[in-house]
């Protein structure tokens, strides 16, 4: 079967995307992920935050102001060159498309960030952009238009694609794929992890959650990505979330999705879960008699009447009303 993917100018052997993770942040690993089938690499994005972090630890008292500022420009300018450097020596080894991920909260950042990361070769960029808002006095609308100004800054200094990454928190994310669609994004994920969140209750402190993916954010990922790709067919979408096995793999893409960004399983199986997956993709199309990757986006998506209504229903009201027959 043809698994060729293409979208924004990158053309991908198969839909298989590896996402930023700690895994992609060594090129001899990034090889070795291509030797197993993936068809293109999103590296570990780099946290404005973090860099910030590490500056912010120095013990400065005695370097005085302006010595303080020469050492955090320093500091900066030194994980940024080691970050330039990762996508220069992992494009050397590998031939499949070298994706960037940044996330900034400054908003001058981006941009510089974007521009030294194409000058190092990267095929695409993938701003990592994930917030949530709670403040009292928030504007509706503000976020989504914060997305567009992002997008629209990084596209003036930057010619590769650019790939825009969402978070949850949005009430309907399609007219905000439509108006990043109209500013020039490449493509969308859909959607972004949230750092899980758990309380200890007998310490009664704050701790992580379970960072790792067991599959339960599919569903969601499913029902936004066959609604927008049914109201916008031409935006290539990328589905992240609960893509744990071939079978998600295969969901995704029959809602609508371009590729699949995948992180979980690796960690729990292994590189070569990328080869099994890939496969049971190409076993599936040759099932369905699909001899190429059109044949099957989107066949369940939202544009199909006799399913199209159950992508907006969020009651229970079938399955309450099958139990409640049962019961009878």
């Amino acid at each position: 079967m043809n698994l060729t993917t293409s979208f924004g100018g990158l053309t991908l052997r198969n839909p298989f995307i590896v996402s930023s993770c700690s895994l992609t942040a060594h090129p001899e690993k990034n090889l070795e992920m291509e030797k197993a089938g993936a068809g293109a690499i999103v590296l570990k994005s780099i946290f404005e935050e973090e860099i910030m972090a590490q500056v912010g630890n120095m013990d400065h008292d005695p370097l005085g102001i302006s010595g303080y500022d020469y050492v955090s420009f320093y500091q900066k300018q030194h994980c940024l060159d080691e970050y330039c450097r990762l996508i220069r020596d992992t494009k050397k080894v590998c031939s499949i498309p070298i994706i960037a991920s940044v996330n900034c909260f400054t908003g001058t950042e981006w941009t510089v960030y974007a521009k030294m990361f194409q000058e190092a070769g990267a095929d695409a960029i993938e701003l990592n952009v994930m917030r949530i808002v709670s403040d009292y006095d928030y504007d509706y609308g503000t976020l989504e238009q914060q997305h567009v100004e992002l997008l629209r800054a990084v596209k003036a200094v930057v010619t590769i694609p650019i790939i825009m990454k969402l978070g949850h928190s949005f009430t309907n994310v399609v007219p905000l794929v439509s108006r990043l669609r109209s500013e020039g994004a490449a493509a969308v994920v859909l959607f972004n992890k949230m750092c899980p969140l758990d309380f200890d209750i007998e310490k009664l402190s704050v701790r992580s959650g379970e960072a790792l993916s067991n599959g339960s954010e599919l569903s969601e990922v499913l029902r936004w990505t066959a609604l927008t790709s049914a109201k916008l067919p031409a935006m290539p979408l990328l589905a992240s979330g609960g893509v744990v096995d071939g079978n998600a793999f295969v969901k995704v893409l029959l809602a609508g999705a371009t590729a699949a960004e995948v992180c979980s399983v690796l960690y729990k199986k292994g590189v070569s879960a990328i080869t099994d997956m890939v496969a049971e993709l190409n076993d599936w199309m040759v099932r369905h008699h699909c001899e190429n990757m059109e044949q099957m986006r989107g066949r369940l998506n939202a544009a199909h009447r006799q399913d199209g209504d159950r992508f907006e229903r969020i009651q229970f009201f079938s399955n309450i009303s099958q139990a409640k027959n049962e019961l009878n």
